[in-house]
């Protein structure tokens, strides 16, 4: 790729951020996020609404030259919904080249076939208590690779039934690397959820999101 089309590929970018990785198998360690303008989704329990149109245009040489400036190992490109700008696939390519670790945060309703193989996708499937699993792009499923991870969000047991099912319908167990089940904060009980997994001895991580235990809903963290 040359430096006439790095200089000319934009994208619309919220924030760009130095923190602990808050969720998935690398939690705690320090990574570089790019979080990117816009997502078609409205799940009830977003905490980053002021992603959805909140953002500046901005160059993939400049992107890429403040991710730099960190000099990091990890680096996730995250939302909204990333995929919903199509440049997003030029800077996911980029930021492999360039060496990092790179992991991509995506809701699970656009699609992922294109995304560089490289990258380790964390598809976040809808569950009812979302609002939004209508949306789930299930032809997204065979895509995944070993070392990719997919991720619930749970509201109530429901939902937690809802996912045990997904795990059997979808043959999750063993296709991914992981499969994360995370508690919507403040409105499922951690304990409670841990308490299912281990009743129907669930091949899933339990994750928290160490970033709302740090540092509560603080912007850029």
């Amino acid at each position: 790729m040359n430096a006439k089309l790095i200089t000319e590929t934009t994208l619309r970018v919220n924030e760009i951020f130095y923190s602990l990785q808050g969720e998935t198998s690398t939690v705690g360690l320090p990574t570089v996020f790019v979080r990117l303008t816009g997502c078609p989704l409205r799940c009830g329990y977003c905490d980053t609404e002021y992603a959805f149109y909140e953002g500046e245009r901005r160059s993939l040489g400049n992107i890429l030259s403040e991710v730099a400036a960190y000099s990091p190992r990890y680096v996730t490109v995250t939302g909204g919904e990333p995929l919903a700008q199509k440049s997003c696939l030029t800077l996911l390519e980029r930021l492999c080249d360039s060496g990092y670790r790179v992991s991509l945060e995506t809701s699970g309703a656009m699609p992922i076939q294109a995304v560089d193989r490289r990258v380790v996708v964390i598809l976040d499937l809808k569950t009812p208590g979302s609002g939004e699993m209508s949306k789930n792009l299930y032809e997204n499923i065979p895509c995944l690779k070993p070392v990719d991870e997919v991720k619930f969000v749970l509201c109530n047991r429901r939902d937690y039934e809802w996912a045990r099912w997904c795990i059997d319908d979808l043959k999750l167990d063993g296709k991914v690397a992981d499969i994360l089940f995370s508690p919507s904060y403040e409105e499922l009980s951690p304990t409670d959820l841990a308490g299912w997994i281990l009743e129907d001895k669930l091949p899933v991580r339990l994750q928290l999101q160490l970033h709302k235990l740090l540092w509560s809903d603080a912007r850029g963290r």
